[in-house]
């Protein structure tokens, strides 16, 4: 089967990201408050730079073997950084009566999430 190493470059990569996803967010929430969730804040961000670098090492500058940008754009990142946790996160907060810090969490996430997206691919860029 021509698409098994493409598969297996997701997984492997999926499976990092989720065990980086859950030392990052358990760690943080257990030093951190838990009224607010930065776990997931500070995963989404440091993804958000790295997707960043990715896309300009492998994409941008072809580095030659697709099995990397799989392995770390698809797997990795993808299981790193945690939408489906935000959102969740998000809707948790609103209804616990926090709707004042779900909308600052969901305008942090996204305005830090972007700007690290793009400071990854300048930084990248730069070298």
């Amino acid at each position: 089967m021509a698409f098994l190493g493409e598969y297996l470059a997701v997984a492997s990569g999926g499976a990092v990201g989720a065990m980086l996803r859950y030392g990052a967010t358990a760690t943080l929430d257990g030093v951190l408050p838990r009224a607010f969730p930065w776990g997931t804040l500070a995963v989404n961000v440091l993804g958000s730079l790295l997707m960043g670098v990715v896309f300009v090492l492998l994409v941008e500058r072809s580095l030659p073997d697709s099995h990397l940008r799989l392995f770390f754009g698809v797997g990795l990142l993808g299981a790193f950084t945690t939408f489906s946790a935000f959102s969740l996160d998000t809707l948790a907060l609103i209804e616990t009566g926090a709707s004042a810090q779900a909308a600052v969490y969901v305008l942090a996430s996204v305005t830090a999430c972007l700007l690290a997206a793009l400071t990854g691919i300048l930084i990248t860029r730069s070298f």
